[in-house]
């Protein structure tokens, strides 16, 4: 076996909420990788992610590879525009929101911790 994989984000299975008017499209399984993941997330316009969430370990990069919207971090919320970078650690409580023109986010994150590490906020832009 090589040591590299390949796969599509328009290959993978949507794992998005259902009804939620967003696609979640993860990768980590697909490229068999122990240390990253990369996920795809794309918001319909207006659409907002239905719960925040963090990590205990894991800390995250969001790049903006389309549209427009706004993230809420903690108490903060800030603006995004195409290619915009933005690390999260672990702690911070985030979620997002698309703009006019909808928002695809494309994030990466580190080593999964066996069990998961992630805890959803539910009403946490309430």
């Amino acid at each position: 076996m090589p040591d590299w994989t390949k796969t599509s984000f328009q290959r993978l299975r949507d794992q998005s909420p259902t009804d939620a008017p967003m696609r979640w499209k993860m990768a980590r399984d697909a490229l068999k990788s122990p240390e990253l993941g990369v996920s795809r997330f794309t918001y319909e316009a207006g659409a907002r992610m239905p719960f925040g969430h963090r990590h205990r370990e894991q800390e995250e990069v969001y790049v903006v590879a389309g549209g427009s919207g706004r993230a809420k971090l903690d108490d903060d919320i800030i603006e995004l525009g195409q290619w915009d970078v933005l690390r999260v650690a672990p702690a911070v409580v985030r979620s997002f929101e698309a703009g006019p023109d909808g928002l695809d986010l494309i994030c990466t994150g580190g080593r999964k911790p066996a069990g998961g590490d992630t805890e959803r906020i539910a009403d946490f832009w309430d």
